[in-house]
This record gives C-alpha cells, sequence and structure tokens, in this order.
C-alpha cells in the first residue's frame, strides 16, 4: 500500500472517528452540561427545583414559536430569535431536572393550521406579519386534570424574569388559590375613579381618565386586588394590604391597620418625606402650596421605626444625574440614587436578587426603643424588658452604601425646584450605611393600646330630622394574636411608572428591579418563598467600576473649584436683584444713565465671565475624563500583544539556546 493510500484511508478514519465522537457525545453526553453565563441563566433556580420537586401530576409545556413567519417579519420579530432559544434551552432544563414530569413540545404554528388555531383558543398574542403569515411566541402549560395556563407572549420587558414566568405557571397551575391584595393609597393608584357622566364629559372634551399604575397591573396578573378606601374602619378579605403614601390619614384608618396587623394581617407599607408623584399635575400653581409628604408616625413607632421629617438619604457614589429643567444639562442629584447589589441584604428573600432599584428622595428609617421598652442604661431594663417588649425583630432590607449619609432640608419647599450643585456641595459623607427599608417581624403590640374615640350617631336620639352625634370609644386587640410582618419602605416614587417602567413599541417596559423589589415583598409575606428566589435572576448589569472611579476622582478634583465659581455666581445673582430692587424704587428718568445702570451691567458681564469659566473648568474635567479613559484602553489593548511578544521572545530565547547548545555537543562529537 503506497503512500497514497494510506493518507487517504487515514483521513476517511479521522472523519469516522470525529463523527462518532459527536454522535456519542449527543447521545450520552446530554446531561453532562456547563453554564458558563455570568449569572448562571441557564441554570434553574433552587426555587423551580423545589416547584418541580413538588410536581405530583404530569405537566405538559407547548412553546409556541412562528420560527417561519419570524424570518419573514421585520427586524423588530426577528429579534427574538436569540430570545426564542434561550426560552427553549430553559425549558429543556425544566424537562431535565423534573424527572419526566415535565413534557416540552414545541410548535411551529403555520398559517390555516390546527397548531394556529389552538394558539389563538388558548388566547396566545398574535401579531400580523403578512396578509396569511401571523407573529406567535407564548408558553402553554396543561395538566392532566384540565388546568390550562398560559402566557400569551413573551415581551421583551420580561427577559430578565423568564424563569419567574414559568415556575408560576407550573406553581398555580397545580395550587389554584389566588391571594387577596388590598391597595390602600391617597395617590389614584388604582386609576382614575369618575362617575359615568364624568367619564362621557372627559370623552367629549377628548380626554380619558387616568389608567391604574403599571404596578397595580402587574399586580392583577398574579392577585386579586382590591381597592381599601382611606376611611375605612375595619380591613377584612384581604391577605396582603400595600398602603402607597398615606397622607393624613385619619385616626380610625390607622387604627384600621394597626388591628389588621395584630390579627397576623401582612402589610406593606410606603411613606415618603418628599413624594415627587403627588404633585399636582393639572395646575402646577398648587405645587406652592401643597404638602408631599406622608408618615405613619404613630404606627411605625409601635413597630420600633422613625422617618424624620424633610430628612434625606444620600449617597455621593449612588448619586444619578438628572436634567431639572429641559433646558438644563443633566447635573448629579443628591437624592436621586441609583442603588446597587451592595445596596441590598443579601440574606433575606425579598432582596437577596435585586441588582439595581432607582429612589428618589427616600426617606431615612431608623430603630427606635419599642413601647415599653426602657434604655439599655436603666438597670432595671433587663428584666422588665422581656415581660413587656413583643419579642420583634428588624432586619434592614436596603441601604445606601457605608458613605451615605443624611441631609435636610428646612422646607420641603426647597425640592421643588432643587439646586442639584448645592444640595451636592452641602452633602457630607457618612461611614455607614443609612435604611430605607425595613422587615419587622414578630409579635406586635397596639400603637393604640387604650383605643381611640369615634363620632356615631345617638342611639338614643327620637327626632329622626335631627341627627345627634355622640363620642364612643373603640377598642381592640393590644397585641397580636400571632406572628406577623410588616415591610416598610421610604419612598413612594420607586414604583411609579417614570420610575420603574420606560415605554417601547411592545408597551411598557420593566426598568430596574423597581417593580421586583415590591413584588417580592407581596410574594414573601404571601409566604411563597420559593419563588422570590427566581424572580431577579440575569437582570444583572456589570458595573464599569474602573470607568466609575475615573470620573469620581475627576469630579473630585474639580469639586472645590465649580463649588467656588457657583458660589460666586450665586453672589454676583444677588447683588445684581438687590440693585434692581433698588432701581424701582427710584424714579425711572433718574436711574437712566446713572451709575446704577453701570453696575448693573458690570454684574452681568461678571455672571457671564463666571459662567464662562464653570463651561471652561467642566470641559476640562470631560477631557480630563476622557484622557484617562483613553490611557485605560491604550493599556488594555496592548496588553495582550505586550505578553504574547514576551511569551515570543521567552520562547525564541529558549530556543535558540536549546540550538547552541545542540550545535555544540554535535561539534564535540
Amino acid at each position: 500500500m503506497n503512500r497514497t493510500v494510506r493518507a487517504v484511508l487515514g483521513a476517511i478514519l479521522i472523519l469516522i472517528i470525529a463523527f462518532s465522537g459527536i454522535s456519542i457525545c449527543q447521545n450520552l453526553g446530554g446531561r453532562v452540561k456547563v453554564d458558563v453565563t455570568d449569572q448562571k441563566l441557564y441554570t434553574l433556580s433552587d426555587g423551580t427545583k423545589a416547584i418541580l420537586g413538588r410536581l405530583n401530576q404530569p405537566i405538559k409545556a407547548r412553546l409556541y414559536y412562528a420560527k417561519t413567519a419570524a424570518m419573514k417579519g421585520p427586524d423588530q420579530i426577528r429579534y427574538f430569535n436569540n430570545y426564542y432559544e434561550f426560552v427553549k434551552s430553559l425549558l429543556a432544563e425544566y424537562v431535565a431536572v423534573s424527572d419526566g414530569m415535565v413534557k416540552l413540545e414545541v410548535i411551529d404554528p403555520r398559517p390555516f393550521s390546527v397548531e394556529e388555531e389552538q394558539a389563538l383558543r388558548y388566547g396566545l398574542q398574535r401579531f400580523p406579519i403578512t396578509e396569511e403569515e401571523n407573529f406567535f411566541f407564548g408558553l402553554v402549560v396543561q395538566t392532566q386534570f384540565g388546568v390550562e395556563k398560559t402566557i400569551p407572549f413573551f415581551s421583551p420587558d420580561r427577559q430578565n424574569f423568564v424563569e419567574y414566568d414559568i415556575s408560576y405557571l407550573i406553581d398555580t397551575a397545580i395550587t389554584r388559590q389566588k391571594k387577596r391584595v388590598g391597595i390602600m393609597s391617597s395617590l389614584p393608584v388604582m386609576g382614575q375613579d369618575v362617575t359615568d357622566y364624568m367619564a362621557r364629559m372627559m370623552q367629549m372634551q377628548g380626554q380619558q381618565p387616568d389608567p391604574p399604575w403599571t404596578i397595580v397591573e402587574q399586580l392583577r396578573k398574579k392577585y386579586e386586588v382590591t381597592t381599601v378606601a382611606t376611611d375605612v374602619n375595619e380591613i377584612n378579605d384581604v391577605d396582603i394590604l400595600i398602603v402607597i403614601h398615606p397622607k393624613n390619614l385619619p385616626e380610625q384608618t390607622q387604627f384600621a391597620i394597626d388591628q389588621f396587623v395584630l390579627k397576623g394581617g401582612r402589610t406593606i407599607v410606603c411613606v415618603d418625606p418628599h413624594c415627587v408623584a403627588d404633585r399636582p399635575q393639572r395646575n402646577p400653581m398648587q405645587m406652592t402650596q401643597q404638602d408631599q409628604s406622608s408618615n405613619l408616625d404613630r404606627l411605625l413607632n409601635a413597630w420600633g421605626l422613625d422617618m424624620a421629617e424633610n430628612t434625606f438619604a444620600g449617597d455621593r457614589s449612588l448619586a444619578m444625574s438628572a436634567a431639572i429643567n429641559r433646558n438644563q444639562r443633566p447635573e448629579k442629584i443628591i437624592g436621586y440614587l441609583n442603588l446597587n447589589p451592595s445596596c441590598f441584604n443579601r440574606d433575606k428573600a425579598v432582596t437577596a436578587d435585586l441588582n439595581q432599584v432607582r429612589v428618589l428622595f427616600a426617606g431615612v428609617l431608623k430603630e427606635t426603643d419599642l413601647p415599653g421598652q426602657k434604655s439599655d442604661a436603666d438597670p432595671n431594663a433587663a428584666k422588665e424588658k422581656d415581660a413587656v417588649e413583643p419579642s420583634l425583630e428588624r432586619t434592614p432590607l436596603v441601604t445606601t452604601t457605608a458613605a451615605g449619609n443624611s441631609w435636610s432640608v428646612s422646607s420641603s419647599f426647597e425640592l421643588m425646584f432643587p439646586d442639584p450643585a448645592k444640595l451636592m456641595a452641602q452633602f457630607m459623607d457618612g461611614t455607614k450605611p443609612v435604611a430605607m427599608g425595613y422587615l419587622v417581624t414578630g409579635r406586635f403590640h397596639s400603637a393604640f393600646p387604650e383605643g381611640i374615640e369615634i363620632e356615631v350617631e345617638d342611639p338614643n336620639n327620637d327626632d329622626p330630622n335631627d341627627t345627634k352625634m355622640i363620642t364612643k370609644r373603640v377598642t381592640g386587640l393590644k397585641e397580636a394574636t400571632e406572628t406577623g410582618a410588616v415591610i416598610v419602605f421610604s419612598d413612594v416614587d420607586f414604583i411609579t411608572n417614570q420610575m420603574a417602567y420606560s415605554r417601547s413599541f411592545f408597551g411598557s417596559m420593566v426598568v430596574g428591579d423597581n417593580s421586583a423589589l415590591l413584588m417580592n415583598a407581596v410574594e414573601d409575606l404571601g409566604g411563597s418563598g420559593d419563588l422570590i428566589a427566581i424572580r431577579s435572576r440575569g437582570n444583572f448589569k456589570r458595573p464599569f467600576t474602573v470607568v466609575d472611579k475615573i470620573e469620581e476622582q475627576a469630579e473630585r478634583e474639580s469639586a472645590d473649584e465649580i463649588a467656588l465659581i457657583n458660589a460666586q455666581i450665586e453672589g454676583f445673582n444677588q447683588e445684581l436683584q438687590s440693585l434692581v430692587s433698588s432701581a424701582k424704587e427710584q424714579d425711572q428718568q433718574a436711574v437712566i444713565g446713572n451709575e446704577i445702570v453701570r453696575k448693573k451691567r458690570d454684574l452681568e458681564l461678571k455672571i457671564r465671565e463666571s459662567e464662562r469659566q464653570l463651561r471652561d473648568v467642566k470641559a476640562k474635567r470631560r477631557e480630563r475624563i476622557d484622557e484617562l479613559g483613553n490611557t485605560l484602553k491604550a493599556v488594555n489593548m496592548g496588553a495582550v500583544p505586550g505578553v504574547i511578544m514576551v511569551v515570543a521572545l521567552v520562547l525564541g530565547t529558549w530556543r535558540g539556546l536549546r540550538r547552541r547548545h545542540y550545535i555544540s555537543h554535535a561539534s564535540d562529537a
């Protein structure tokens, strides 16, 4: 056998071995997988595994994806091809982990087919592409007892929560009872409540009633959501109570909340020292007259917490940039914080997997002595403390970093049109985190141990034309009958449409983990801990820590100079204002051509010169940031070629030495 024939046979044998190896790996190594993604996106969480472990009946999962139609669609539709592959791979993991209890069927519904008719019957969302082609991308979960649950459409805004949505579908398919959530708020969270007559009048004027907040619509997909009035006397038929911006609640309503908690009711409270969402939208002139704060001092104190008025959480490293007015450049606002993973309690399921939450002028929550609790300095405190103090555990959920601190204003009206540079300059870094969210659990004591007095109609009044009112004392529970749980947040704006969502081609899209924080809290208080462990997986964006440090360094270098120039501008403006005021008091004819006009012109020139200097300083700061960034980029780009060059030089030198050594020995021989 000559050399050519041997080479051809060798190549054929190599191909046979390679294809055989691939086939063996596909058939025998299907279960051997390695997930190299940073957040383990293709590895099911412990919560999902626990749900699958509880399955006592087969589940059939039908994934409908119009793959053929997607190839004919626009770029916005073809985008879903990668999304589909991710969902299909994730569902394959469900099949593998469930030990055969979950069966997966992937369907491409073609036009006028039985599969397309089924997709429409299940309620999957349809997007027409051509006259015949329709785009579908949804999931149907069926049990052997006929229960059907669907995801009508895998929207891009839910891409970070795909595993949660699928697991929720399976979990609710085998457990049919929904939790009842009641929402109490002084804001139109549930939408604008108008009469039929008002609705017709608004329609004639081309207006529509304000819809419910998006967070409410999100809650309605999972729970039975009802409205709880702000003047209620008693709270019943609710599993979880959400109190949003409790502004000027009457005492009877606070007493109703107190008794609801004492009876074991789970409660979420969102208070705010300055709620931006509470600004009047139709009449901005009312902004200077309206108080935008909310608090439940008496209840918070009974729960061992306190939130001071006009005091806010700040953190220089978390501050975000925003433009106060349209004509201004974005500036960092010390009260506008972008919380990162280090700000969340990793030991509690509510916040364990959160990565990014934005808050706006959030208050500061502090722990206080509980009712009946004496100071530790009292020698008798240790003996009496256990006898009178309810066993409450207070756990911070959301905080700033260790460099955070509180900052205050004399009046909330200062925040109507805040000066970001001034607020940032006055802020002092702290040494320990500032809390903005707390979980309180245990056996609560009443905030109204003596009850409350209410006015009721006199039952002994015989005159039907004269309604006589008398004062009556109403009492209730003084101590909890069972263990309860309360979650308190010191911000309301974080769940508004402006902060938690953004508009897109497909509707509202989730921004960060703002909505996930509230949904996690509801899930946790509802007792579904397995679902909490799933919700926020895959929503992590790797922070550019080096770039952030470069920007912080450049800002620190120019902070003093910027503060000095801003102080000069403010001084010039004050002097100019006083000059104009004095000019108005004088005769207009005497003002023309006199010293006041010249001084006014000089001050205006000084202001423009100072503003030019401020622009120059900021431009130099940006140049400094770009310079440092370019240096970092050059180092990164040159690092790998440099290492390769060093390795090549070392290997070349070593080979040269080896060659000379071999030649030397050969010549000696």
